[in-house]
């Protein structure tokens, strides 16, 4: 596959010459509840604007301009997460934890899948798992299970969280912004979604956690295994001692997530609010655990840089869009979508759109950056389907995160397995299944919004 990159630049192109081949067009538009949606049956050509040399040229220093937020937030929650990360705190908790369920070490995959599926489901945790992946694949073959399963503890649970999340400010909060659907709206219906895809995920983990306690010799990576063991075992009995520093960084990490939970819900905040909140706890933290400044500054920037890749895909998306909607050829492409979809009844149009989403998720699968391609025509098109912006925006969600598990696109996958040393294809192979429970899941809970008028 091409670099993520590439892909974006050759879409930014594609956008660029469609506007000579696409022809130009609109919908009427109505205000509808605070917002704009266009009129069934009003559309109607216009005259043509053509994107030249040099618009294509400057669309990505301007859609990095359109997503300065969005690119500014990212850089700041990864700077945030390479201060707790580098100031002990998780890796201390996590082995306090493990001490205190020893004889009992089933229970770990439960209560660290849930805390894992809610970081990602509350503020999007995806990239930063990448490093626990080191410290859960030792603690996994030290409790008898494989190296599967120590991936999966971190990995999985974060991308389910992300997939079904209730308030994920990279993918909820910028398709509502985009459908525009009141912020963070929905939480209720979604709430249940995480608990659901969250428990399936759990089930999963911990029947092959079983099997491979049982008989070790069933895991796929058993032979693998056996030589990691010789290396890996010993890292995972070195505890860290948990000081009171790393007490302090625990509970503000948790009064943090409070914080913004309630922030969102009550006080309507957005990611400026968010920002704030992530700071502090991040500066408070790393104080707390006595790290010299210089050492949160370098931290901080290591944490920013990590992340660079994925605040740039989303600046370049938003040129691709940039392109597209001036070109007047958003409203002809929506046109010629909704001609077939609209002789299905909902509920199957529901499962195309979410089957359209899995494919797009296979070369652009950064949350932000899809909402920015895909969010402007699916939500138009539901308005003309019949389906609500905010089961649009469900879609999106689903179609954006649960393939993230599967693709060889998906940078965080790679850098878990790459950590875990397991191979792609051994991987996919083993996560397949589960893969098309998820699926069966996500079209029992959009049928069900649309019967709810979710």
């Amino acid at each position: 596959m091409p670099h993520v990159l590439v892909i974006i630049a050759a879409l930014i192109v594609t956008a660029a010459l469609a506007t000579h081949v696409v022809p130009s067009g609109e919908y009427d538009k109505t205000e509808k509840e605070g917002r704009k949606v266009v009129v069934a049956g009003t559309y109607h050509p216009v005259p043509a604007r053509r994107a030249g040399p040099m618009e294509l040229l400057t669309a990505p220093l301007r859609g990095l301009e359109a997503g300065a937020t969005i690119i500014a937030f990212l850089l700041i929650v990864g700077g945030v997460f390479g201060i707790v990360q580098k100031s002990g705190t998780i890796d201390a908790g996590i082995f306090r934890v493990l001490k205190a369920f020893r004889g009992r070490e089933i229970l770990v995959i439960p209560i660290f899948m849930v805390f894992f599926s809610l970081c990602g489901a509350v503020f999007g945790m995806s990239e930063e798992t990448i490093p626990f992946i080191s410290i859960f694949v030792p603690i996994a073959l030290a409790c008898g299970y494989d190296s599967l399963t120590g991936c999966a503890i971190p990995y999985v649970a974060s991308a389910v969280g992300f997939s079904a999340a209730m308030l994920n400010p990279f993918t909820v909060g910028v398709a509502q912004g985009i459908a525009g659907v009141p912020l963070f709206s929905g939480v209720g219906y979604r709430t249940l979604c995480w608990v659901a895809f969250t428990a399936l995920a759990i089930w999963f983990v911990m029947r092959h956690a079983a099997k491979v306690k049982k008989r070790p010799q069933s895991s796929p990576v058993y032979e693998r295994d056996q030589e990691l063991k010789k290396h890996m075992v010993d890292a995972a009995r070195h505890e860290k001692a948990l000081t009171t520093g790393h007490v302090l960084g625990l509970l503000m990490l948790l009064a943090s997530l409070a914080v913004i939970v309630v922030g969102v819900i009550k006080l309507k905040w957005y990611m400026g609010e968010i920002t704030g909140v992530f700071m502090a706890m991040g500066i408070l933290t790393g104080l707390a655990c006595r790290m010299k400044l210089d050492d949160m500054a370098e931290a901080f920037q290591e944490g920013a840089s990590s992340l660079v890749g994925a605040a740039i895909v989303v600046g370049l998306s938003q040129g691709m869009v940039i392109l597209a909607t001036e070109g007047k050829i958003i409203d002809t492409i929506l046109h010629h979508l909704s001609a077939p979809l609209a002789q299905l009844p909902k509920y199957a149009c529901v499962v195309v759109m979410l089957s359209v989403q899995h494919v797009i998720n296979i070369f652009v699968n950064s949350g932000s950056g899809q909402a920015a391609l895909t969010v402007p025509i699916m939500a138009p098109l539901g308005d003309l389907l019949g389906i609500s912006r905010q089961t649009t925006v469900l879609i999106f969600q689903f179609g954006n995160g649960f393939t993230d598990q599967l693709v060889p696109t998906n940078n965080t996958l790679i850098g878990c397995l790459a950590l875990a040393k397991l191979e792609w294809w051994t991987w996919v192979k083993w996560v397949f299944f589960l893969q098309i429970l998820f699926f069966g899941l996500n079209i029992l809970f959009l049928w069900g919004a649309l019967a709810v008028g979710f």
